[in-house]
């Protein structure tokens, strides 16, 4: 039987996470485990001076008193005897682009799953002052569950998934933008003004592959994939070199 693992930084009451349970159903079976409050900009931080402790609301519904790193752990380390087919992490409310990556917890859960071997999407949604659209945003993430499952799943796959603040125009499979420095935590969301007239620097990329913020701009959804190993593989050709450089020097 198919196993869905779903989470978030929002806190387990979330209406994203709720949305997101609601549009899942049929899949497989879905096990819930959130942190008791929203954890937004946590990153990927670690509960490691406190106790953690889960409580259970319902029947594969937990909360914990952790981040959205702890749940995925956690769940993995004491919920399952085989791990889930799948971790999906989100609804969350305000995309996840670019930098702010590195602070989202939403995506670091997402992240902390694929680390284990276990195949995951992290799923955000952009807004404005209307109110969220989390049902549009839960109806393609079904869609695209039911795709990868048909179709396979590769260990380490993360997916980073935003959805624009109107109507979608499509999606585009794209790359984590970050030629610029944005101010971040959802200025996307609060400062359209700023963000549509700032887009014009990305465009000058040595790929051709769109930014997930150009997507998102655009009314596209942006489908980023991300991956464990972060070294700067140019550096590392460059340091090697002065290294040699440096260890010939006589001392």
């Amino acid at each position: 039987m198919t196993v869905i693992l779903l989470t978030n930084d929002d806190g387990v009451e979330s209406e994203g996470l709720r949305t997101l349970e609601k549009a899942l159903e049929g899949l497989g079976r879905l096990v819930i485990i959130a942190p008791d409050r929203e954890r937004s900009g946590v990153s990927h931080g670690l509960t490691i001076h406190s106790s953690l402790e889960i409580r259970k609301i319902e029947e594969d519904r937990y909360v914990l008193n952790g981040t959205p790193a702890d749940c995925i752990i956690y769940a993995l380390q004491h919920l399952f005897d085989i791990f889930p087919n799948l971790v999906i992490s989100g609804i969350n409310c305000g995309a996840n682009l670019g930098d702010d990556i590195m602070y989202s917890g939403t995506v670091a859960a997402a992240r902390e799953a694929s680390r284990h071997g276990i195949p995951s999407i992290a799923v955000s949604q952009a807004y404005d002052d209307r109110q969220v659209r989390f049902k549009e945003c839960a109806a393609f993430t079904r869609e695209l569950v039911s795709s990868l499952l048909q179709n396979g799943l590769s260990g380490e796959l993360c997916l980073n998934v935003n959805f624009p603040i109107r109507k979608v125009r499509g999606m585009k499979i794209t790359r984590q933008g970050c030629s610029q420095h944005i101010p971040h935590f959802d200025s996307l969301d609060k400062n359209a003004e700023y963000n549509l007239s700032s887009q014009s620097s990305e465009e000058h990329q040595k790929t051709d592959l769109w930014s997930d913020r150009k997507a998102i701009l655009n009314n596209y959804i942006s489908i980023t994939p991300l991956q464990r190993d972060q070294t700067d593989y140019a550096t590392v050709k460059a340091l090697m070199s002065e290294a040699e450089n440096l260890f010939s020097i006589k001392m």
